[in-house]
């Protein structure tokens, strides 16, 4: 019996896949290598890759050198970067001129940092009910073990923060306290209310229409004006409070465009549930504008996580101020490219994880293939 007397028409099984079309193979040929065009331009790519690498990790990796005294001794070492200017002043690039014998405070609250955010960022956390008491308390316990004055803690200073340290605190505050902020201000421009309406209206578009840059200059300088004789404000406090309103302005803004992306239906079936603002609001509006922002949120964080090295233009010594300290000493005059290149690594990192986190986000909330 022949195969086609052995199958009913239509219960014939599938034949494999001729080779060479699926995997990795097929990948290659449909993708890489379709045409001659394509050929040609993949292994142009290729060699101008290979080349790259190749020059890049000579000088970044291979012919570095990381234990030097001086840029002159680097260069008689080898002729790759010198990461010596790095390695030399770590600790401040890390701490600031925070008291090294106390380094163990700032080291604990990073530690700390991330036992804070996971019950927040992560529904799934075991114990998360309990830890969040602990978030909620994370501020106040951060900056007792930063700034100290109790429980024995030595005394420090907050102009001594400075380097990495400096821009996780104005980063991460900055973050954290313009998010809430920023969703009260969303909804009290659209409230019924004029007076509410009014003067959020007025926050938003003053906050947005002027440059952080100026604002840091206000909070630096212009801000002692308005003050009592004698009157004493920390200069980073001042820094925080302007960072946060600045972000909180423009999630006001993102947070809006999420609750008017809301289908008016919704609003609809809330009133026929007999739902009240409050309800509608914390059930139903909110959350899915917080889903629909999500992208914008984030892209807001991640700007001004980057913004916070504007601080090094009133004399808070940030990474960057750091680095431009070291480059003014003789010895290392001239290793802008290494000093720079380490701070981008850095917020590189800081901001890919944030946007990966972003994305994670995303695909749990998302609806569409549910």
């Amino acid at each position: 019996m022949s195969d086609t007397q052995k199958y009913a028409p239509g219960s014939h099984p599938d034949l494999p896949p001729p080779p060479g079309t699926i995997g990795v193979v097929g990948w290659l040929r449909a993708n890489l290598f379709s045409d001659i065009t394509n050929t040609v331009m993949t292994l142009l790519s290729l060699y101008f890759l290979y080349w790259f690498l190749n020059a890049s990790m000579s000088w970044f990796l291979f012919d570095a050198v990381v234990n030097a005294n001086s840029r002159a001794e680097c260069r008689e070492m080898a002729d790759g970067a010198c990461w010596a200017v790095i390695t030399k002043r770590i600790g401040q690039f890390i701490y600031g001129f925070y008291p090294v014998d106390e380094r163990w405070r700032p080291n604990l609250a990073f530690v700390m940092l991330f036992i804070a955010v996971l019950p927040l960022l992560y529904p799934k956390t075991p114990f998360r009910r309990h830890m969040l008491w602990f978030s909620a308390a994370y501020p106040v316990i951060a900056y007792y073990l930063l700034c100290g004055g109790i429980f024995g803690l030595k005394e420090v200073g907050t102009n001594t923060f400075g380097g990495f340290m400096l821009t996780m605190i104005v980063g991460v505050t900055g973050i954290a306290a313009s998010l809430p902020l920023g969703i009260a201000l969303s909804l009290g421009r659209q409230s019924r209310l004029l007076s509410v309406r009014v003067i959020s209206i007025a926050f938003i578009e003053f906050m947005r229409g002027v440059p952080l840059i100026t604002l840091l200059f206000v909070a630096s300088t212009m801000l002692n004006y308005f003050l009592p004789p004698g009157t004493t404000f920390n200069l980073l406090l001042r820094v925080l409070i302007m960072v946060t309103f600045f972000a909180a302005a423009y999630i006001a803004e993102v947070i809006r465009g999420g609750i008017q992306a809301i289908p008016k239906g919704q609003y609809e079936a809330a009133q026929a549930l007999g739902l009240n603002y409050w309800q509608t609001t914390r059930l139903i509006t909110l959350p899915q504008a917080l889903k629909i922002s999500i992208p914008g949120i984030v892209n807001t964080f991640i700007g001004l996580y980057k913004d916070t090295t504007l601080v090094v233009v009133i004399g808070l010594l940030d990474p960057l101020g750091i680095g431009r300290a070291a480059l003014a000493d003789a010895k290392w005059n001239g290793l802008s490219t290494e000093t720079y290149m380490f701070v981008a690594l850095f917020f590189f990192v800081s901001c890919f994880a944030m946007s990966r986190y972003s994305l994670w986000l995303e695909k749990r909330l998302s609806t569409e293939h549910k």
